[in-house]
């Protein structure tokens, strides 16, 4: 009887690793904590349990805009910034799935005894070269506050850490969890000026997908987004094993102590009071969309298909059952009658 319970234990498990599916996940930038709840998924095995097996894929530093990878299906899924909505009004058939930064890690740095508290203290300042549309907020800050941007001083040299340390200009566009953990590591006293601070709450980090993708495979679209917030909630709820993991499988560049001041930065910004992480609403995406000026009626366009609905039914789901189910059939059934004509041959003999 041990035989063909070996047996079948063995055709399940090779049932389940043929059957399970790859994607990849393309980050948008290098492997650091910010990417955490994707990495716990991989590691506790909840992409596995949905049936998929996910490579996970760091961004270039020197080309950190990766959305082209996921619209040409070099990668199936990506991690993007609020400006994926201004790609979508643009024509590109990118799907957010989850928002699971509820405001922008951006902020201003500047250094403690430079006077600039609040934005309209920018006035004449000289700051950092905006690189990217995904800080537009840093500029609309400032530009709500009366602050004429036009006219500003912008430093644009090749090495804006080191020349803002040596005091070559007075504020510089940084993401919260990295640049001043620097700073505090070199002894210099910085502060942050940041939108969230002044009601600039715009999403960052949004999980994405094309439409074609949620067209031709809607079912591994919400098994990987269950998987990946079920990650999420995994790695919030045990950040020190989190920390560990990220350290040992992915930001191995990085040291544990700067791993746990970005963890200790992000988590208010994922874990929100009131709001389920990954969630997004229609009207913060419209309020988006009128902050950075963008068309308001081609929002409404666009929006039932370009904020994701999860469809109720989840078939692909019970396929596993099913498929359990039907192994067990085709095995037990052969098993249960050899057991009783067994039994009355022995009861034959005697």
């Amino acid at each position: 009887m041990s035989k063909y319970f070996a047996v079948l234990l063995l055709l399940i498990f090779s049932t389940q690793i043929q059957a399970l599916e790859k994607v990849t996940l393309q980050l948008k930038w290098t492997h650091q904590f910010q990417f955490a709840g994707y990495y716990m998924a991989k590691e506790k095995g909840f992409y596995q349990e949905e049936g998929l097996d996910v490579i996970i894929v760091p961004a270039d530093p020197n080309n950190p805009n990766v959305d082209f990878r996921v619209l040409y299906g070099q990668a199936q899924f990506g991690v993007f910034h609020s400006g994926l909505l201004k790609q979508r009004l643009e024509g590109k058939p990118f799907v957010a799935l989850a928002a699971l930064l509820q405001s922008s890690p951006y902020c201003w740095m500047v250094k403690a005894q430079s006077g600039i508290y609040v934005p309209r203290d920018f006035q004449g300042k000289r700051i950092s070269l905006l690189g990217h549309t995904e800080n537009g907020e840093l500029l609309m800050m400032l530009q709500r506050a009366g602050v004429n941007t036009d006219s500003m001083l912008l430093y644009s040299g090749k090495k804006p850490f080191d020349d803002f340390i040596a005091g070559k200009f007075d504020a510089m566009q940084v993401y919260s969890t990295n640049e001043p953990y620097q700073a505090q590591q070199l002894g210099v006293a910085t502060r942050e000026i940041c939108p969230k601070q002044f009601g600039l709450n715009v999403y960052a980090d949004v999980l994405f997908t094309t439409e074609a993708m949620l067209r031709d495979r809607p079912q591994q679209v919400m098994r990987f987004r269950r998987a990946s917030l079920k990650g999420w909630r995994y790695a919030m709820l045990h950040l020190e094993e989190s920390l560990a993991v990220t350290k040992a499988n992915y930001a191995t560049h990085k040291s544990l102590a700067q791993l746990a001041y970005e963890a200790e930065k992000l988590k208010d910004f994922i874990r929100v009071s009131g709001i389920p992480i990954g969630k997004m609403s229609a009207a913060k995406w419209l309020w988006i969309a009128q902050l950075y000026h963008l068309d308001v009626s081609q929002f409404h366009e666009h929006k039932a298909d370009f904020i994701y609905s999860e469809v109720k039914q989840d078939p692909a789901s019970l396929s596993w059952v099913l498929i359990i189910a039907a192994v067990l059939t085709l095995v037990c059934i052969p098993m249960y009658i050899q057991l009783i004509f067994s039994r009355k041959n022995k009861s034959h003999l005697r």
